[in-house]
């Protein structure tokens, strides 16, 4: 599962759902994957939705999507929060017109539904955003992890394993 070479950002904002950033993080650097924390900011702190801090390591409006190999967008809160930033929406849907993956787990599928991604795709997510993915134009289907082109989705923590190994195989591939 050699990484080296490519570089993946990791989206971060207020009340992330820790598991959802640090797990592909810590999975991603240990395939040899460079790993940037992308938040709305460069170097400031935002706490997950129990305190926990992650700082962000560039602001999305100072990177270009051609940069990078692909993009992880974690639930929790922080969707809500994401979503309401123009930069980090545009680098998503620049990576996305890319072809490059483009992994959304839990409620990370809402800031997809802020871009054009799930036009036609089948998707996955938390099931209280389901019918937010499927007015976005996506098929929902409750399963670990669906992969459809380049867009990766997941419902929960629990699905973390397949999701992150999507993840890898697609980054592999591409």
């Amino acid at each position: 599962m050699n990484l080296s070479g490519k570089r993946v950002a990791v989206l971060v904002e207020q009340q992330y759902q820790e598991m959802e950033v640090w797990y592909p993080v810590y999975r991603l650097r240990e395939a040899g994957c460079e790993v940037v924390l992308v938040g709305p900011e460069a170097g400031k702190t935002y706490a997950s939705k129990l305190g926990y801090p992650v700082k962000s390591d560039a602001a999305a409006g100072d990177l270009s999507a051609d940069k990078f190999h692909g993009i992880v967008i974690p639930g929790g809160f922080s969707p809500d929060y994401i979503r309401r930033s123009e930069p980090m929406l545009k680098l998503v849907r620049e990576l996305f017109a890319q072809g490059k993956p483009i992994a959304a787990i839990c409620h990370g599928p809402w800031v997809l539904c802020s871009t054009t991604a799930l036009k036609g795709k089948t998707a996955t997510c938390f099931h209280s955003i389901k019918d937010d993915i499927v007015n976005a134009g996506a098929t929902y289907v409750d399963r670990e992890v669906v992969v459809d082109g380049n867009v990766i989705t997941s419902r929960k923590p629990d699905d973390l394993p397949a999701f992150v190994v999507a993840l890898i195989e697609l980054l592999r591939k591409g």
